[in-house]
């Protein structure tokens, strides 16, 4: 319990983000009146943006709250927890859910945000570096 209570101290909004891609991948039904048929590959679109940010929030708040870098706990926890997140979940809305289906595209989408997210992360630990630097 106390560790939940850390993470969440230390990564609230990751925590945020996590909890919101559950809800909205098992138990969210969009509204009827929600029409994005005429934008391309939008579902995609959302997942890629959802795990790219999400990833992108995990390595801002790692960051922010360890004075050591370990590129290890980084890949752990920041992309490879995620994307296997992202199969469980697309596994999950194929077998244990009526108005979901797990797809494949969804996946690579969720995969190809979560590393975009990573290349942020990385970018944005570069500039940390060289604004300690600069001091």
């Amino acid at each position: 319990m106390k560790n939940l209570q850390q993470i969440i101290r230390k990564y609230p909004l990751s925590v945020f983000c996590i909890v919101l891609i559950w809800y909205l991948s098992l138990f969210f039904i969009p509204p009827e009146e929600l029409d994005l048929s005429n934008i391309s590959f939008a579902d995609k679109w959302t997942h890629f943006v959802m795990y790219g940010g999400t990833c992108s929030v995990i390595w801002w708040e790692y960051l922010r709250s360890h004075s050591v870098f370990s590129a290890r706990k980084v890949f752990l926890w920041a992309w490879l927890a995620p994307v296997l997140m992202s199969g469980l979940l697309e596994l999950l809305q194929a077998y244990c859910t009526t108005n979901r289906a797990g797809e494949w595209l969804d996946l690579a989408a969720n995969t190809t945000g979560a590393t975009i997210g990573a290349v942020i992360g990385w970018c944005m630990k570069l500039t940390c570096n060289d604004l300690l630097n600069e001091e």
